[in-house]
């Protein structure tokens, strides 16, 4: 049982307004904010927030409650995983209402363990600047002050192959190596970074589970290996670290995010840091890899508008349409999703030095929205004096419009797309296949009715723990035709054809499903486990077996009623030819009894 005492806690802690903003879009109405109510269809607003009293309640349906209640009807969550839920949005720990296993009590002792290792290593690195002329004057010539260092936990890393060593006397501690630290190479211990200014990369809750690594300028009497060693080296993935889910700098930009109601993403560590010095404080950096959904699904609850800066050359451009992919599914009509180019040869840290914070900040509020974007590579792809340029240009627009989830941003592209291709919007929504409902509606769970969240999506959420679980589910069981059954037969298809499924990061995973047929429902689940659920390993392989069970019993049951329909002989057509199938009578003539 979840203590009275603690729910009150946590509904004191939730505001309700917040909460249902993520997934309703609400206007304020006198005390209260109204919006479409999300259990039932109408086409005027009776739902209504009161901020006052932390509840809901529609006058067209009746329903009512709190934030724990909304969650489990919204989501179709349980009362603990709704609890859970909330609780992890607001930083608190859920009690332990049951006693964990040996096997999970080591686990979070050994985090802990490995939380220590991280802050220990990165109070070394910071203790190492200090005492090293070369780095501090790097920094300085980069234009970076003491105070900005100190803020953002700056080090350096010695330039030697076991320097921690100084900071671990018990070198040889598997920890280190666990943690990303040191390397073990056919018995030899190294430190994995040397020589390097490090960047620390904390946890939402403000523990250091990573670092960034930026070589000094190269020392032209260094070895030729050296030399060619990336100028920016990330910690692996581990215990604490996945890439694919952290951004460097959210912990200090928290405050001018919330203020400014944006954020800001570049693509460097100190690109991070200069613009925080200049005053420009909302910015974070991806840890130098593709932006991921989750990347986006996190950075959309923090503020209302999202801009991605990048270089005006090729390389950034081509990143910035990634970018754009990538956000397509989870764009709302609330929260403009904007694209900065900088000039070529430019990067964020060298303009504003050049040009200082109001000219860099005009430059962030003129930048291009995300349908503006899309429309000029469009037509800078196509020659729109021709038919056969305007249907290419219709080509190149249709799957893309098909994956946008915001109804009005997508209503506003299709007027566009049609003026401009020389037909009408009818014409264009009928080329372009656009009269189904999309996929993806908005960056929150998806919306059902008062009934339970189909297995299907269960399953399909929580095979991303475990990409080997997908391969566990017989493909047949799955006959439903909705998109969530799709789309986990189309990840079943996908894992079985990789050699080690389990090796793939986010990153990976998400680079997997890109291009897949049922790539918006794929990056949806993987964006559910990771933000909404925020189950840990154990715990989504142990649920995943469960709804698999839940699974095959439910399929017997199908069975049997399809058998009996079959038998009276009220089957259709497809029944029965399914039927036929499953029973291995498929080809045969012989009467049924």
């Amino acid at each position: 049982m979840i203590a009275e005492s603690f729910k009150q806690d946590l509904l004191n802690r939730v505001d309700i307004v917040e909460l249902v903003s993520r997934y309703v879009q609400l206007r304020k109405g006198g005390a209260n904010h109204l919006g479409l109510c999300p259990f039932h269809n109408e086409k005027s607003p009776s739902f209504t927030v009161s901020p006052a009293k932390q509840f809901y309640h529609c006058f067209g349906c009746g329903a009512h409650g709190n934030a724990i209640g909304f969650l489990m009807s919204y989501a179709g969550l349980g009362y603990v995983e709704a609890v859970k839920e909330l609780a992890a949005s607001v930083g608190m720990q859920m009690p332990e209402w049951q006693p964990r296993s040996r096997e999970e009590a080591q686990r979070r002792e050994r985090d802990t363990d490995l939380h220590a290792v991280m802050e220990r290593a990165m109070e070394f690195y910071r203790a190492a600047l200090k005492n090293s002329p070369r780095a501090i004057d790097y920094l300085k010539r980069r234009g970076l002050t003491g105070e900005i260092a100190a803020r953002f936990r700056i080090g350096y890393a010695p330039d030697d192959w076991q320097g921690l060593r100084a900071a671990f006397p018990e070198y040889d501690d598997k920890a280190l190596v666990e943690c990303g630290l040191v390397i073990d190479s056919e018995g030899k211990r190294y430190d994995r970074f040397r020589d390097r200014i490090m960047f620390p990369i904390f946890s939402a809750r403000g523990a250091a589970i990573g670092f960034g690594g930026r070589v000094l300028e190269a020392d032209p009497s260094a070895e030729p290996a050296e030399r060619a060693s990336p100028k920016y080296l990330n910690s692996p993935e581990t215990p604490l670290f996945e890439k694919g889910q952290e951004v460097y700098g959210l912990i200090q930009a928290r405050d001018a995010i919330r203020t400014a109601n944006r954020v800001l993403v570049v693509e460097g560590y100190l690109d991070v840091v200069a613009l925080a010095q200049f005053g420009i404080g909302y910015a974070v950096a991806t840890l130098g890899t593709a932006t991921t959904p989750v990347h986006v699904s996190k950075l959309l609850r923090l503020a209302d508008e999202l801009v991605f800066c990048f270089d005006g050359d090729e390389a950034g451009r081509k990143a910035a349409w990634r970018a754009l992919e990538t956000s397509l599914p989870l764009a709302s009509d609330a929260k403009p999703i904007r694209f900065m180019f900088l000039p070529e040869g430019e990067d964020p840290d060298s303009f504003v030095r050049r040009c200082g914070k109001d000219e860099f900040e005009r430059q962030v509020a003129q930048s291009q929205t995300l349908s503006d974007h899309l429309l000029g590579e469009w037509r800078a792809a196509s020659d729109l004096g021709t038919a056969e340029g305007r249907s290419r240009f219709l080509v190149k627009a249709k799957p893309v419009l098909q994956k946008i989830g915001a109804p009005m941003l997508r209503l506003q592209l299709v007027k566009s797309v049609a003026e401009l291709a020389r037909v009408s919007q009818d014409e264009a929504e009928r080329l372009l296949e656009l009269n189904r409902a999309p996929a993806y509606a908005r960056p929150a769970p998806p919306r059902i009715e008062r009934s339970a969240v189909s297995l299907e999506w269960r399953l399909l959420a929580r095979a991303f723990a475990k990409l080997s679980l997908a391969a566990e589910i017989d493909a047949g069981l799955l006959t439903r035709g909705d998109e969530e059954s799709q789309a986990l037969g189309e990840l079943i298809a996908l894992v079985q054809g990789l050699e080690d499924p389990d090796r793939l990061d986010d990153r990976m995973i998400a680079e997997l499903i890109r291009d897949a047929r049922h790539a918006d429902t794929l990056a949806r689940a993987q964006a559910h486990l990771r933000m909404e659920l925020k189950l840990e390993a154990e715990a989504a392989i142990a649920e995943f077996r469960e709804f698999l069970d839940a699974l095959r019993r439910r399929e017997s049951d199908d069975d049997l009623r399809l058998r009996e329909k079959v038998l009276k002989g009220v089957a259709s057509p497809e029944e029965r030819a399914r039927f036929l199938q499953r029973s291995g009578f498929a080809g045969q003539e012989r009467p049924l009894k």
